[in-house]
């Protein structure tokens, strides 16, 4: 894993390309490691995961997880060990980008699904892979993938082992944006500089109300965005935000 800041953005790269940057367990340790450094760090506003060489992440490296099974019992083993880590991605207090440089799979295609944005190379394949081994997804393949695409799309993807390509899943609602491959890094950090110039207390709290409402009716949904909007009228930076626009200037949000 390779961790860098790039102004306001962090950028973690899945750093085993010979392996498809398959995720090992010192990859997950490193994500143990370093996401709540990046939580805590005020100076950082958004949060990049990629991966390196030609695959995004092509999932778990199987060989771990066929050895986590020898564990003894009580031990926490490696999947529920990934399966922690994705749940710190998809509750990250800061907005996440997926950028999706190769192939997708499996695990890859479930981290992908933990950020809240996904960008990818107009040459990615995504898919779910799982069936290919008669393995059963465990991190939101069969959950949370049909809430994100149509049903009868995530269960093309989880019952074929097929790929899609990317302006496909862009057309199912998946991927955000789709640019050539040498493009990428760069539309990346541009998308994520902007993210970074906007309040961050509000992004934090849109992304609060958006995840804990979904599956809720309209009224419950709208009673918590209201109660939340409350709570945000006493924060600095709305009154900053006001207050730039009347001086037609750009707003300096500290995010409280």
């Amino acid at each position: 894993m390779k961790y860098e800041t790039r102004g306001p953005v962090a950028w973690l790269t899945m750093n085993r390309p010979q392996a498809m940057n398959s995720i090992s367990l010192e990859m997950t340790s490193l994500y143990e490691k370093y996401l709540p450094e990046i939580a805590a760090d005020d100076s950082i506003r958004v949060l990049v995961i990629t991966g390196a060489g030609r695959a995004f992440c092509a999932g778990a490296d199987l060989k771990e997880v066929l050895a986590s099974e020898s564990l003894p019992p009580g031990d926490t083993d490696f999947l529920e060990r990934i399966c922690a880590v994705f749940d710190v991605l998809r509750n990250f207090p800061k907005p996440v980008i997926a950028s999706l440089n190769g192939i997708t799979m499996a695990g890859g295609l479930e981290a992908a699904m933990c950020a809240d944005i996904v960008i990818a190379d107009e040459e990615a394949r995504i898919g779910d892979a799982h069936a290919n081994f008669g393995v059963y997804p465990g991190a939101g393949g069969a959950s949370i993938l049909p809430r994100l695409v149509p049903l009868n799309i995530a269960k093309y993807l989880l019952f074929t082992g097929k790929t899609l390509s990317a302006s496909d899943m862009q057309g199912y609602g998946f991927v955000n944006e789709v640019v050539s491959g040498d493009r990428l890094a760069d539309a990346t950090q541009e998308l994520a500089e902007g993210i970074a110039q906007k309040s961050p207390i509000a992004l934090q709290r849109m992304k609060i109300v958006a995840n804990a409402t979904q599956g809720e009716s309209r009224d419950v949904a709208l009673q918590h965005e209201q109660v939340m909007l409350r709570r945000h009228m006493r924060s600095f930076d709305m009154a900053e935000g006001l207050q730039a626009f009347a001086e037609k200037r750009q707003p300096k949000f500290k995010g409280r």
